[in-house]
Parts: C-alpha cells; structure tokens; sequence
C-alpha cells in the first residue's frame, strides 16, 4: 500500500540552489511529489514543528536555522515511503551516511544536512 510522508527541503539546500537536485533525486527514487510549498518559517512555527527536540541543546540553533531562509515543503507518496525516504537520504551526519544518499551528495554537517524527513506516518 502507498505512505504519505513529508520531507522538508532545509534552507541550506535554498541557499545552495540544490532543489531541482535533491528532487530529481526523490524521483528517480520512485517517489512521487503530491504536493509541494516553498515558504519561510517563522521560529513560532519552526519550534512547534521542532518540539519534540525542545529539551536538547540543539533545539535553540535548529529552530534559527530553518528560519533562516525559505524552506521547501514536500508531500511525497510511494510503497512503504517513510522508511524508504529516510534510506535514500541517509544518516543525520552526511559523515555516516551510505554512499549516494542525498546527505552524503549534498551535507555539510550534522547541522546542516539538506533535508528532513518524517520519522513515521504521523
């Protein structure tokens, strides 16, 4: 059965002009793109988003991150899309992630890593 899973281009991907990249990646994947939004995110909306990581050190430095610049919002939908999505972008630090995963193509660092991706069906 098809997922529907969300993935969020970051603003280092805006910045570094990786969209059309990081897409053609997603497609070739087999996914397909339902729906897509570029905005910006305020830190209100940005840290409700984020909660869940409020307690963690990094939370205050994620949250002005992805306010930084416009971030792209993607709806995507395949067979089992959240965990394959999470596979074809690769670990949170670009470092550790398996080789052509979009993280290992296109991250910098841990802390900015392209792209994320929701974790499950929620």
């Amino acid at each position: 059965m098809k997922e529907k899973t969300l993935a969020i281009l970051k603003p280092d991907c805006v910045q570094k002009n990786y969209i059309g990249k990081v897409i053609s990646h997603l497609l070739k994947a087999g996914f397909n793109i339902i729906g897509m939004k570029m905005l910006k995110l305020n830190k209100e909306t940005a840290g409700e988003f984020y909660a869940v990581h409020k307690d963690k050190p990094f939370y205050s430095n994620l949250v002005e991150f992805m306010t930084e610049n416009r971030v792209v919002v993607l709806a995507l939908e395949k067979e089992n899309a959240v965990e394959y999505l999470r596979k074809v972008i690769g670990a949170t630090d670009p470092a550790e992630a398996e080789p052509e995963t979009i993280r290992k193509l296109y991250a910098e660092s841990k802390e900015r890593n392209i792209i994320h991706a929701s974790d499950s069906l929620d």
